[in-house]
C-alpha cells in the first residue's frame, strides 16, 4: 500500500512540474507560417529546394527567402495573395515582410 500511495505522490509532483515547464517554457509559433503553408500548392515537389511546401512556407515567413517565385508550381493569383498577406499581417514581433516580391 505505501507504495501505490508513494508511486501516487510522486506522479503528481512530476504532474504539477510538467504543467509549470509547458506554462514557462512555451515555444510561440507564427501562425503565418500554417496560412502561408495553406496557401502554397501542397504538392510537395521539392523544385524549391526545400522539404516540402512547409519548409518553403517557413523560409517565406523567416525571411530566408524573399521570393514568392521560388515555387514553381504556383500560379500568379497564388503568388499575390501570399505577398499581400505577408506584407500586411504582423508576426508576433509585430513586424511585416514588406521585402518579400513576387
Amino acid at each position: 500500500m505505501n507504495a501505490i500511495i508513494a508511486l501516487a505522490v510522486i506522479g503528481g509532483v512530476l504532474g504539477c512540474l510538467l504543467g509549470i515547464a509547458n506554462r514557462y517554457l512555451k515555444v510561440e509559433v507564427d501562425e503565418r507560417t500554417e496560412v502561408v503553408t495553406n496557401r502554397l500548392p501542397g504538392v510537395n515537389c521539392g523544385a524549391c529546394g526545400f522539404p516540402g511546401c512547409a519548409g518553403l512556407a517557413d523560409a517565406l515567413v523567416t525571411g530566408e527567402v524573399n521570393s514568392v517565385s521560388t515555387c514553381r508550381v504556383l500560379n500568379n493569383t497564388a503568388k499575390k495573395e501570399i505577398v499581400d498577406y505577408l506584407q500586411t499581417t504582423p508576426g508576433p514581433d509585430g513586424s511585416v515582410r514588406s521585402d518579400v516580391t513576387l
